[in-house]
């Protein structure tokens, strides 16, 4: 016996992409959202993959980072503020 195969639409491969890239659903969820085995969506996802992100990504990305900066430095001065007040 083989393994069974069905094809997907491309607009169904599409909108599982935009759902793990964009929207932050895990593999996991998505693959047994439509029945799928993750690593067929792995796979998608490393065939899409070029050396530079989109704009959408990019903006995405940046935006993140500086929220992480943002948060780094609220939590060093809470944590001197702990250090001063212990001391």
């Amino acid at each position: 016996m083989g393994k069974k195969y069905h094809k997907v639409s491309s607009d169904v491969k599409a909108d599982i992409i935009k759902r793990v890239k964009e929207e932050g659903v895990s593999v996991a969820d998505a693959a047994k959202d439509h029945g799928l085995h993750e690593s067929t969506i792995y796979t998608w996802l490393g065939t899409g993959a070029s050396g530079t992100p989109s704009w959408a990504e990019f903006t995405k990305l940046k935006k993140e980072r500086d929220d992480l900066i943002r948060l780094v430095g609220e939590l060093t001065v809470k944590f001197s503020l702990a250090q001063k007040k212990s001391s």
